[in-house]
């Protein structure tokens, strides 16, 4: 047998690396800059622009009864808030919202698990929210006064039909987009069903029913809002929706819009820092969205 051959030994090449320069330091980013990269304080902009057209748009109509000006507004709220009325409104709105948005939350959760769960699930599901998702809320409102007289039951049953479905829509389309290497991986664990629901699905799918809550949480307040003004005009009392309806009758239009002021407020701040504090922690530590 021939000698297996050898292959030749490469001579070693020494490279002359040349001197190491220090990198120049990066110039700081001016302070006007790095204020602009503060979503805050773009945020902050725009609503003071917003605020200054209204302004100048009050003062040129220059009819209060009409449109009262921000400063007018913010005036009423202010008489509002000292008075401790609108904060009783706002207190009473809150409660009734809770009850209502938690008891849908629960609901489509169920009704979400039993869907991914089984066939007739799946089914249920989609049978429901054809039927019932398109319907408006509050069009449900007489048939709630029927059914559970004038009292919270009424608006809690409208809010739990405001959020039950955008969000069990939500969450089992989360599902459905898992990958299926997390699912095979629930099951070799043996994992199923709730078990298996809320070790896999619920954190792959977190984003989905992230956008689901926002969704059903806005769904809820306006109708909330929307519910208030007749339901506050048919038994007297009622929250920041009824505090509008009541001062529009009176021709406080000043309040009306302080009302509707406190409306907005509220959201932006369960916009953006409740969903905005809640996102954080979650999907956007683990990477799950940009």
């Amino acid at each position: 047998m021939s000698r297996l051959a050898v292959p030749p030994i490469r001579p070693e090449i020494d490279r002359i690396l040349p001197p190491f320069v220090e990198a120049p330091v990066a110039r700081a980013r001016p302070l006007s800059e790095r204020l602009w990269q503060q979503g805050w304080l773009r945020r902050g902009l725009i609503l003071a622009a917003l605020a200054l057209a209204w302004e100048g748009l009050a003062r040129w109509q220059d009819n209060d009864l009409l449109l009262p000006g921000c400063l007018a507004t913010l005036s009423a709220l202010a008489d509002g808030v000292a008075s401790g009325e609108i904060l009783d409104r706002v207190r009473i709105s809150l409660t009734v919202l809770a009850q209502g948005y938690l008891a849908g939350i629960v609901l489509a959760f169920g009704l979400t698990s039993l869907a991914v769960s089984t066939q007739f699930g799946r089914d249920l599901l989609s049978t429901l929210t054809a039927m019932f998702n398109p319907l408006p809320a509050i069009a449900l409102l007489p048939l709630a006064l029927l059914w559970f007289g004038l009292g919270t039951g009424s608006l809690v049953f409208v809010l739990i039909h405001a959020v039950l479905w955008p969000l069990a829509l939500a969450t089992y389309a989360g599902f459905q987009g898992v990958p299926e290497t997390l699912r095979m991986a629930g099951r070799n664990y043996g994992l199923t069903g709730l078990a298996y629901v809320g070790r896999i699905l619920v954190p792959a799918a977190l984003p989905a029913i992230l956008s689901g809550l926002k969704i059903g949480w806005a769904f809820a307040w306006r109708t909330l809002i929307a519910a208030e003004l007749v339901f506050g005009a048919a038994s007297g009392r009622g929250g920041l929706g009824w505090y509008i309806f009541q001062n529009r009758n009176e021709l406080y239009t000043d309040r009306v819009f302080a009302g509707l002021l406190l409306v907005i407020a509220i959201g932006l701040v369960v916009e953006t820092v409740v969903f905005a504090s809640l996102e954080r922690v979650t999907v956007r530590r683990w990477g799950q969205v940009r």
